[in-house]
């Protein structure tokens, strides 16, 4: 199940910089030698950056890539690093499943209401939805995480605590 995530977001984050990537090559192109830049590239840069954002986000829970402060780690005793471990993880699932339940149901507001982009009447609501997607990946991530202990110990380290 590890794998298919860090592949399917993987995936996901790495196709939509390449995009964000090729579309500033060619607008930048375009301004350059034709005068004339790509319509609706901002548009588009904006919500290709909600899709890698989005889509890296349980990457970043699942290694725990998040800044982090660990200055008292080496004075807390082994359990009490475990309880913090799991209380923050438990924390951050609650508020990502909620975030994850509250975009979902702004999408269907989006959807309802026909909620498109400025420029190019894109829609916006499956981003939307792709966000409430996402959160709730990234908070079953959280849940999964604060079953086990921190990576710290897992590996052996503060074992002389």
């Amino acid at each position: 199940m590890k794998k298919l995530l860090e592949f399917l977001c993987g995936l996901l984050a790495g196709g939509a910089l390449f995009a964000i990537m090729v579309l500033t090559f060619f607008d930048v192109l375009g301004r350059k030698f034709a005068s004339n830049s790509i319509p609706g590239s901002l548009e588009l840069t904006e919500l290709l950056m909600v899709v890698v954002i989005f889509a890296a986000l349980p990457l970043v829970s699942e290694r725990g890539e998040h800044v982090a402060f660990n200055s008292l780690d080496h004075y807390l005793p082994h359990w009490a690093l475990r309880a913090q471990s799991a209380l923050v993880n438990v924390i951050c699932a609650v508020v990502l499943l909620a975030l994850g339940w509250l975009m979902w149901e702004t999408g269907n507001q989006f959807l309802e209401t026909g909620e498109t982009t400025a420029q190019l009447k894109i829609l916006k609501a499956p981003f939307i939805y792709g966000m409430g997607l996402l959160c709730g990946f990234t908070g079953l991530v959280h849940l999964v995480l604060a079953g086990t202990p921190p990576a710290e110990l897992a590996e052996g380290e503060g074992a002389a605590l």
